[in-house]
């Protein structure tokens, strides 16, 4: 399988649109100087286009709903986004190349002390829409409401705004919010391991094959740990090899 047969699979029209998502942090920053995409998803992205000789172009969004709407006019190639069952209707994943944590953030008085607290009547958790927690929140809470907003500041903004109970997230973006609102805690444990990985749009055989590969490299040459490091995020847990 040459370089050029797997260029034609991943990026049709000659260039490697990327999908990148601002809203999580863990994965994608901006470059405050120019306002580029910076992180481990951009560094991968980058190494990709390297690897297959290709023009790259980024494609960002604030939300990772917002990323898979997309998908239907065709606006991107590659995406990095949390593997759930929903999205695999329509996207192909590789194996994670990093796991992050789901938990909550509730105010520091609140009755709500452990993870298993959150699902009861009259709790309601803040989530932005679409994002891998809302999905996996909307198939496991039996109780507690789920409130969405748009993106996952403004389901902050939302939850402190409007009182909500409980606003669910990534822990380490909660985390560093919660560290200057002395009004803020976030609970200890996680509801969800978030498995961070990425994806094609279905039927895209070779390119997902070579991106599986790929991946697994990134994993064990250090490269993930490097990428994660370099944007501040080595508290993120770089995946286990895929079995």
């Amino acid at each position: 399988m040459t370089n050029q047969v797997v260029s034609s699979d991943i990026a049709p029209g000659g260039t490697l649109r990327v999908a990148i998502n601002f809203g999580n942090p863990v994965l994608a920053q901006k470059n405050p100087a120019t306002g580029e995409p910076r992180g481990v998803s951009a560094d991968i992205a980058r190494e990709l286009a390297r690897r297959l000789v290709l023009p790259h172009a980024f494609v960002t969004f604030d939300a990772a709903g917002k990323v898979f709407e997309a998908l239907a006019q065709g606006a991107w190639d590659v995406a990095f986004m949390a593997i759930d069952p929903k999205r695999a209707t329509e996207i192909d994943f590789t194996s994670p190349y990093v796991i992050i944590e789901g938990s909550y953030m509730v105010p520091v008085d609140s009755p709500l002390r452990a993870i298993g607290d959150v699902d009861r009547v009259g709790v309601r958790i803040a989530v932005a829409t679409g994002s891998a927690y809302d999905l996996y929140l909307t198939r496991t809470i039996e109780h507690a409401q789920i409130v969405r907003a748009p993106t996952g500041n403004e389901a902050i903004a939302m939850f402190e705004r409007d009182g909500l109970e409980v606003a669910a997230g990534v822990k380490s973006p909660l985390l560093r919010y919660a560290s200057t609102r002395p009004a803020m805690r976030v609970m200890d444990g996680r509801f969800m391991a978030i498995e961070q990985a990425m994806g094609v749009p279905r039927g895209r055989a070779l390119a997902l094959s070579y991106l599986r590969t790929m991946i697994e490299d990134l994993k064990s040459s250090g490269f993930i740990a490097d990428a994660l490091a370099r944007s501040g995020q080595g508290d993120a847990m770089v995946a286990p090899a895929a079995a």
